[in-house]
């Protein structure tokens, strides 16, 4: 099978194109013919070496968090889906930037046939992320006032939503070219981070999701400026997410403030959880750009997605002709959203 793999820690220049064999599957796990995965936060920090410390990686490395695709074999101690359910999946493991992926049963849910490749990949692990970092993580109650860091990216644009609908008051982050596109998915309160300091402008708040990694952070603690003043906005007992800087987790307790890293774990219960939702509520998945599964259009989308100039999810997609990848990229650099 194909599969488009990384061969060092870098940039879109890493990337190679790898002919390897079909992976096996154990008795509780299923194989996926990929249709369409993404460019995530996680596959970014890893590629980048941001996480070399905390995910050693081996290379060649197959990245690919999200999946959509076609079960073709079962494992036999399987029972939740069989051969021929479309599915989404979150590999904890990476592996979705090949033709066909290993994934655990607990990993994956059956999807609705109304989402396309592209809205179903883009929903998978930023669906399950929102989710378990609001509920699971943030605990989040009605009426309670969040803090959404980077509402336009593709983990964001699904938390605003799920929040919203959960009844919270709503405050996200973004560039002044995106407010109309997060307040149009819910969000109450929008501040441009590139000219406004939000913590000297923001009433105290009971949860902060963040999920911008700050570029330079103490050498000793391995915070960054932006995550102290998270701190500093939180009521006395509020709850601060990260999902970018593990580090959080081993400051002093502040005021009672529980400051928690979420690594994301799927399970049934949230995927039956989410799959509901999404039946039951209108949901906005928002595809930014999709690229073809060719090693430049992996690393096009990679070089894209540094730019941080998108809105929601970029997508990595089979069967798909672009003529001019580069005009996709050729945009305004900059920090931007997630």
């Amino acid at each position: 099978m194909k599969a488009v793999v990384i061969e060092n820690y870098g940039g879109s220049e890493v990337f190679a194109e790898q002919e390897r064999d079909i992976p096996h599957i154990s008795d509780t796990q299923v194989l996926v013919e990929m249709k369409a995965t993404t460019v995530s936060s996680a596959d970014q920090l890893i590629r980048s070496g941001t996480f070399r410390h905390f995910m050693p990686t081996q290379f060649p490395y197959v990245l690919g968090v999200d999946i959509t695709g076609i079960v073709v074999a079962t494992g036999e101690k399987v029972t939740r889906v069989q051969t021929g359910d479309r599915v989404i999946a979150v590999s904890r493991t990476g592996g979705g930037y090949a033709e066909y992926v290993a994934v655990e049963e607990s990993d994956l849910a059956v999807i609705t046939q109304s989402l396309s490749d592209a809205e179903a990949a883009s929903v998978s692990a930023s669906g399950t992320t929102a989710w378990q970092a609001l509920f699971h993580y943030g605990k989040l109650q009605p009426g309670q006032r969040i803090l959404i860091h980077a509402g336009a990216g593709g983990v964001g644009h699904i938390a605003i939503q799920l929040a919203k609908q959960h009844g919270a008051y709503v405050i996200t982050t973004a560039r002044a070219h995106n407010h109309s596109f997060v307040l149009q998915l819910g969000a109450d309160e929008v501040i441009d981070y590139t000219t406004t300091d939000f913590a000297e402008i923001l009433s105290p708040v009971d949860v902060v999701l963040d999920m911008v990694r700050d570029p330079v952070v103490d050498k000793v603690t391995g915070i960054g400026a932006t995550e102290l003043k998270n701190y500093s906005i939180l009521k006395n007992n509020g709850t601060f997410i990260s999902l970018v800087n593990p580090a959080i987790v081993k400051q002093p307790l502040i005021r009672g403030i529980d400051a928690q890293f979420a690594l994301i774990s799927p399970n049934a219960n949230d995927w039956e959880a989410f799959i509901q939702w999404i039946q039951t509520n209108k949901l906005d998945i928002h595809v930014d750009n999709v690229f073809p599964f060719t090693r430049q259009g992996v690393a096009e989308a990679h070089k894209y997605y540094d730019t941080r100039n998108m809105r929601g999810k970029i997508v990595i997609q089979r069967d798909v002709i672009t003529d001019d990848l580069s005009s996709i990229v050729a945009q305004e650099t900059g920090m931007s959203d997630l």
